[in-house]
């Protein structure tokens, strides 16, 4: 049965106070966000009544939504600011960058499959208009607009291509994602370059599910 205004404001409202508030998220304007954005807005029809599950919703593409718990677990990580760029990598539907820019970031977007980017135009265009979403491979990134203050993959991966990491500003910028082992185990990771030249370095956060997006898997061998 689809949802109506009523239970969808209601199930937001569950969804913060017994997913993400008992989760440990605390980030003010992370929470007032996603109490704000009609999460079932940007699935399609036959998703909506999933949106506030917790767990991760298939997407097309082998792509998920991922679950309300998890994307707020990333994005209070990452720490957005207000008035930093950002680069999502992974637009999906558009709902973390929707849930980003809300925090007061300037988000600009990147996806590849047509028909998730067909919706994050869509939704974007509604709720968080402000968003730059961008066409191309994720693992290139945007060349417009960089260095970033803040490089959020949104879903999984296994490498890092050089383009993402050339993406986070030298010696502030900051890095999130969800790390895939090749046992399919995934946890999210933060970390920021130090210094003018300085490499990428990792930390481990929390564990998280998550599929690796397209270009950021390891290559795979033949098999004989």
């Amino acid at each position: 049965m689809p949802l109506d205004m009523t239970d969808t404001a209601e199930a937001r409202t569950l969804m913060v106070s017994g997913q993400l508030r008992p989760g440990a998220v605390t980030h003010a304007r992370l929470l007032a966000a996603m109490h704000a954005l009609p999460r079932e807005a940007f699935l399609p029809p036959a998703l909506a009544d999933r949106a506030y599950t917790d767990a991760n919703i298939p997407l097309p593409g082998g792509r998920v939504l991922l679950a309300p718990l998890a994307l707020a677990k990333l994005v209070q990580l990452a720490d957005p600011k207000a008035g930093e760029k950002v680069l999502l990598v992974g637009a999906g539907v558009g709902y973390g960058a929707a849930v980003v820019a809300a925090c007061g970031a300037n988000v600009t977007a990147v996806e590849e499959v047509e028909g998730l980017l067909a919706l994050a135009r869509s939704n974007l265009a509604r709720f968080a208009p402000e968003v730059r979403l961008r066409e191309g491979p994720l693992a290139a990134g945007v060349a417009e607009g960089g260095p970033f203050d803040l490089v959020f993959v949104e879903g999984g991966f296994e490498v890092l291509p050089d383009a993402l990491v050339a993406a986070v500003r030298p010696g502030s910028g900051r890095f999130v994602g969800v790390r895939v082992t090749a046992r399919g185990i995934g946890q999210a990771e933060h970390g920021e370059r130090a210094g003018a030249d300085g490499a990428l370095i990792l930390r481990p956060g929390f564990d998280c599910i998550a599929p690796v997006l397209p270009g950021l898997g390891r290559p795979r061998g033949f098999a004989f």
